[in-house]
């Protein structure tokens, strides 16, 4: 038989591209209606007071988990995913993953990878209901594999292998790899997106990741820090190259003409204490930060955990906002908190985490949730956007969303 995973894919329209090949994208369109929820949005990326507050939920994992597993709830039964599920809720689009492809990436789809001097290539395997991604790249000084799964019963992908398991043997490997590795922008994806999600919102090209990050995903946070206490020169070289190839990216993405992008970092705290963002990636958020004002863009960084050592060092740098900011047991700081200490205009997304989908059962302690909430963000509704911190668990209940959708429907004017 063939596997689920195999049949999901090939229902999928390449990334979500328009069955009508004669539309042709206009950029005027996303601001023709002044109520429109991407005129909205715009308000916010201008440091504009909308209407209303922004609201602009991540349902990614949550609708595709029960897509898969049969229990989608019958009023999204005309539902093929995510964006629809948005629209039939009635709110607003603001998302780095509205076109990606969970089964084999945690972000991106808008570019591709162009190696120079290695070579790559993937198998997938089924093993049981799981997807399994072989991967190995060849370098002029040897070969480097990673593995990744997809569980199918958690809706999640994990890296079982790192490219990098043992740095002190394969960091002549990695250096090449890190070198032939440049990435381009492919304009026609991201307009086909925007042509989709038309006035319903604004597209985020989430498809970029810092210098520091880079050595997390690549061989692990724990690897990261050895590495860089063991061979600080070299690791700055390598960090050096993806900077580069990097900055080259955001260059492309905002000469596309996108109006927003992020760096998908998770900037935790714990992972990226201030030191290390001083030393290692605020170099790559300034320079971005300052290539995208040249073209008109804004520039975001995805950062859910703990948040509070990092806000003024992160606001300093010219970063436009971070996507995900929650308050505790998740984060460490109350939105308002954040908000005053990156100061304007910088914009900060979230409010909703899996605490409070999972802690609120209710519709009355919904609606005395949001209210509050509202009540004390209300002054900086110029520069702030309602939204998952950073992702709906697929354990939240669709009564629980409908109740959030309510209540920002009830106290949402500003």
């Amino acid at each position: 038989s063939v596997a689920w995973w195999r049949t999901y894919r090939s229902c999928w329209p390449e990334l979500y591209v328009s069955s009508n090949p004669s539309n042709v994208f206009d950029p005027t369109n996303i601001i023709s209606d002044p109520g429109s929820h991407s005129a909205e949005v715009q308000a916010v990326l201008g440091h504009r007071r909308p209407k209303r507050i922004v609201y602009a939920p991540n349902y990614w994992q949550w609708f595709s988990h029960h897509q898969r597993h049969g229990t989608l709830p019958e009023e999204l039964s005309g539902c093929d995913d995510q964006l629809d599920m948005i629209r039939h809720l009635g709110l607003a689009v603001f998302s780095r993953n509205i076109y990606c492809d969970q089964l084999r990436g945690w972000y991106g789809g808008l570019c591709e990878i162009d190696w120079q001097d290695v070579g790559m290539s993937e198998t997938e395997t089924a093993d049981g209901d799981d997807l399994v991604i072989d991967r190995v790249f060849r370098t002029p000084a040897g070969d480097l594999t990673q593995r990744q799964r997809y569980r199918h019963n958690q809706s999640t992908l994990v890296e079982e292998k790192h490219i990098v398991d043992d740095y002190e043997m394969q960091l002549d490997r990695y250096e090449k790899l890190v070198a032939g590795r440049r990435w381009r922008f492919i304009p026609e994806r991201y307009q086909r997106v925007r042509q989709r999600v038309g006035v319903d919102g604004v597209v985020i090209a989430g498809e970029l990741h810092s210098p520091l990050k880079m050595l997390h995903y690549d061989m692990g946070p724990e690897a990261a820090i050895y590495l860089l206490m063991d061979y600080p020169e070299r690791a700055a070289e390598l960090m050096a190259m993806h900077e580069s190839a990097q900055l080259d990216l955001v260059r492309q993405i905002a000469e596309a003409g996108c109006p927003a992008m992020m760096s998908m970092d998770n900037l935790d705290s714990a992972f990226h204490p201030p030191s290390y963002v001083e030393n290692y990636s605020a170099s790559f958020y300034e320079k971005a930060s300052r290539i995208c004002h040249e073209h008109g863009s804004t520039f975001f960084i995805h950062a859910c955990g703990q948040q509070k050592a990092n806000l003024k060092l992160i606001a300093s740098l010219g970063v436009d906002g971070l996507e995900g900011v929650t308050s505790s047991p998740l984060g460490d700081v109350r939105i308002e908190e954040a908000m005053e200490l990156t100061g304007d205009p910088f914009i900060i997304t979230g409010g909703i985490s899996a605490a409070e989908t999972d802690r609120l059962q209710t519709r009355e302690s919904v609606f005395t949730y949001v209210e509050h909430l509202f009540d004390r963000l209300r002054p900086y509704g110029h520069r702030f956007i309602l939204a998952a911190s950073c992702n709906t668990a697929i354990t939240t209940r669709w009564e629980t969303l409908l109740h959030f959708r309510d209540a920002w429907r009830e106290y949402g004017e500003l």
